[in-house]
This record gives structure tokens, sequence and C-alpha cells, in this order.
């Protein structure tokens, strides 16, 4: 066991933190105990980047019950809970984060869990260990069987590294299996955001103008959520078929410049860099709320926001305050980094028991399949996705129709 954690003495808190979402999560429970019988991952080691807080945790400690030899860290400086890793490093893993590092740290973290994980099996949110072991660790890749990539950020990175080539080996796309995307992104996001907005803020939601920039699955989420609030809605896209969505759904849909005067909080939601930044920040009101629930720091430009104002201060904790030459102020919770993660929690319990079910069997999908992989980026089998679906549903207590023989034969038939 090896780790560079804040405090081994912390454990109890996260042990704590840990029952309570294996209570909430049935799916991985399961998993848990078909693993400890089988063994899927025996022999074999795992580096896994994702936040590192209690419901990540759990994921852990079932794919070592499957017999992977686990390597930690976390897939934002802001996300990990201290308390979360100490206990997991108590528990015998080797975990590698804390909450704040600097960008230094957090590099060495990552290049931790890859140089001394020797990676088989990847579990990446945002592809920062793909990335590394391709630029750095090069001598590491006949290792690899294969990996899982978590989130919409990654998994634009990893079709990109398709398009050029330069992917050595196989990658399942976790975030587009129906069970991962169609509930966490909207779902989890939709109230895990709001969750942090509103416990670091302690401000109405309703009766203000919110502004929702992207309209995927997560922005859908969070449009929804501050509509359920009281909000007033304005999205803004670059789609022009999701900025129809938008509108059907009953929201405003306007480019930034113009929803720019207009919002009291603004969510970041695209997966893309500088949605927000100089062009628009004299044209914010008074006391402006701006957060972003995509993966990276870059929604929301902070280094043309820190360049630009002309005074900075702690507003509240975890709120920093920006005045700009114009005399007003705006407000950035959690450093422009996820706010539903970095000022919260993260996803409820249930919805990551689904996501992360996706993963665990994803990765015994690579296992099992190992040297059958031509391909770099696979999607999710649609039998896995229905296996978690039908867990979930059994869990819920629901039970469904089933097609019957001539019902199938009638779907399957062109002359009927």
């Amino acid at each position: 066991m090896a780790y560079d954690i804040r405090d081994i003495s912390l454990w109890e808190s996260g042990e704590t933190k840990i029952r309570w979402v294996k209570n909430n999560m049935a799916l991985l429970r399961g998993i848990e105990e078909e693993f400890l019988r089988t063994k899927p991952f025996e022999g074999l080691r795992v580096s896994l980047s994702v936040h590192l807080e209690a419901k990540t945790a759990y994921l852990c400690r079932v794919l070592a019950a499957g017999g992977a030899e686990m390597y930690i860290t976390g897939s934002n400086p802001l996300s990990t809970q201290d308390d979360v890793a100490a206990a997991l490093a108590h528990g015998g893993l080797n975990v590698y984060a804390y909450h704040g590092c600097t960008g230094e740290e957090y590099e060495r973290h990552t290049s931790q869990v890859i140089a001394e994980g020797r990676p088989n099996i990847i579990i990446d949110d945002g592809g920062d260990l793909v990335n590394l072991i391709h630029t750095k660790y090069r001598e590491l890749l006949p290792n690899v069987i294969g990996g899982c990539e978590e989130t919409t950020t990654g998994i634009i990175r990893l079709h990109a590294m398709a398009r050029e080539g330069v992917l050595e080996f196989p990658m399942m796309l976790v975030n587009d299996a129906d069970c991962k995307h169609l509930f966490d992104n909207r779902y989890g996001t939709g109230q895990s955001v709001w969750d942090g907005i509103n416990r670091t803020t302690n401000l109405i939601v309703a009766g203000k103008k919110v502004v929702v920039a992207g309209y995927g699955w997560c922005g859908k989420g969070v449009a929804m959520r501050a509509k359920g609030l009281g909000a007033s809605v304005i999205v803004t896209e670059v789609d022009p078929i999701r900025a129809m969505e938008a509108v059907m759904d009953g929201f405003a849909v306007m480019p930034m410049e113009q929803a720019a005067p207009l919002g009291d909080f603004f969510c970041t939601v695209t997966g893309d860099c500088e949605i927000i930044t100089t062009k628009h920040f004299p044209l914010l009101k008074d006391g402006a709320i701006l957060t972003n629930a995509g993966h990276f720091d870059v929604e929301v430009d902070m280094k043309a926001l820190r360049e630009y104002a002309v005074e900075t201060r702690e507003a509240r904790n975890n709120i920093r305050g920006y005045k700009l030459p114009n005399g007003r102020w705006v407000y950035v919770i959690a450093e422009g980094r996820l706010v539903n993660i970095c000022a919260g929690d993260g996803h409820p319990a249930e919805i990551m028991d689904m996501s992360f079910a996706i993963q665990a069997l994803s990765a015994r999908y690579l296992v099992m399949n190992k040297g059958k992989l031509t391909e770099k980026l696979y999607h999710v089998p649609r039998e896995i996705d229905e296996a978690v679906a039908r867990r979930q549903l059994a869990a819920w207590g629901c039970s469904i129709d089933e097609l019957t023989e001539s019902q199938k034969e009638y779907l399957s038939a062109w002359k009927h």
C-alpha cells in the first residue's frame, strides 16, 4: 500500500460517508457480491481518476473486491474529500489525492497512478490518465487491456485521439450508455448543480433569471431544475437543433452577449472553452453569480477574469468576488470548477449507482474480451445497459412487460 493524502487520521469520517452511500447503492452492492465470487480482475491493476468522494470510493472497493489492485487519484483538484481518501488508504488501497492540491501536485498524483500503477485497466473521468500514458509513459502502453471514460469531455478528447490515429488501446464510452447520460447527466447534474449553488450562496432562486450555456443532457437537467425552483431560464447554444429543443421546452434562447446583462445566475455546461469571457464581463449586472458544470475550469474564462478585474476578495466560503472596471462586482463559485462537486457532494448516490454499475461491468467486459477488441472506441454493449436498467427497476420494486414471441416476430418482419 502507498498513499499521498492529507491526513490518514480522518479515515473514520470517510468510512461513515462510504457506509451511507453503500446503503443507497443497491446495484453496486449486487455487483460487489458477484465480483467477490468470480474475481474478474484477479492479478490485474486498475488506475482510476474520478472525483474522489464517497460514491467513487465505493466503486474502488467493488473493483478491489473483484481482485483488482487499485491505484486511485481524483480528477479535479477541488473535488477530493480528504476523509474519503483517508478511508481508502486506511483500508489498504493506493491513493494519491488531496483537496486543494496545486496544479503541480495534481500532475504528480496522476503520474503516480500511472507510473506506480502500471495499469491493465484505466478508469478515467475527463481523459487525463489516457492523455498521460500516451504522452509521458508510452512504455507502459503494452500493459493496457483497455479503459472506460466517464464523462462527455473525456469522450470528446477520445474522439479527437481516434481521428488522429493516436489512441493505442480500446476505450469504452461509458458516458454514452443510456443508463449513464440519460440519468447521471440530466437528473444527477440537474440536482447536484443546484445543491452546490444553493448551499454555497444561501440565496433564493425563485424569481431570478438563470442563464444555462449548453443544452445537452447536462444543460437540460440544470435548466429543468432551475425552472422547478421558480427561475426564468435563458439558454445559449451553438447547435440549432438543441436550441429548438430549448424553445419547445419553454425556455428563452439567445446568444450569450444578449443573455449576459439579464442573468442573475450563470451555469456553463458546454465542454468547451471561453463561454463567458472578456467581451461578456462588462455586460454582467452587479452581483451576477458565475458557475461552471463542465469538466474543466475553462468555460468561465478565469484567467481573463483575473486579468480584467481591478480588485478581488473572498465574498463567502468558496465564493470569490471580482470588481470590474465599471465598478460592478461579479462572483464565481469554486474558482470556476465543477460547482456540483467542488461546492457540494456531487450527484446523488442512487444516480451514481447506475453510472458506476456501467463502469464496473464495462471494465469486466474489457477483461473478458481481452485481445478480441480491434477497434479503439466502443459503445457499451446494449446487454450491459439493459442489465443495469433491469437491476435498477428490480431495486425500485418495478416490473415491466415482456414481448411475446408473436410480438417479436411482428416487429422483425416487413410483410405484416
